[in-house]
């Protein structure tokens, strides 16, 4: 059975949490644990995050499954909205600052 868990407006940019997401595709619930928590970046925390929110909507659909059975079926890392500021600089100027957010989005199943 597919469980879906989604996180939203994450504050680093999609490109940098794909990074992270990439080295986890495909995995076991247990091992992805064991590679995020080793993994010394700010996206490895949030998929993190997301990928024991997942597990823990996986128990609550079929209290009988366990987490040795589960695996990473789908993990999409998407960008989100877009924050945009503006910083002063010289001569009366202005530079525009684009601080992105991404949408993280896990699909962890227990069949193969």
């Amino acid at each position: 059975m597919d469980t879906v868990s989604i996180s939203k407006y994450n504050r680093i940019s999609a490109s940098k949490a794909r990074l992270v997401a990439n080295e986890i595709r495909g995995y076991s619930f247990q091992e992805a644990v064991d590679v995020l928590k080793a993994i010394p970046r700010k996206a490895s925390k949030l998929i993190l995050k997301t990928l024991y929110s997942a597990g823990a909507n996986a128990k609550y659909k079929n209290p009988e499954v366990l987490d040795k059975d589960l695996f990473i079926k789908k993990i999409c890392v998407d960008e989100g909205p877009t924050l945009k500021r503006f910083k002063p600089r010289a001569r009366g100027r202005a530079n525009r600052i684009r601080k992105r957010t991404s949408t993280i989005m896990i699909v962890v199943s227990d069949e193969q």
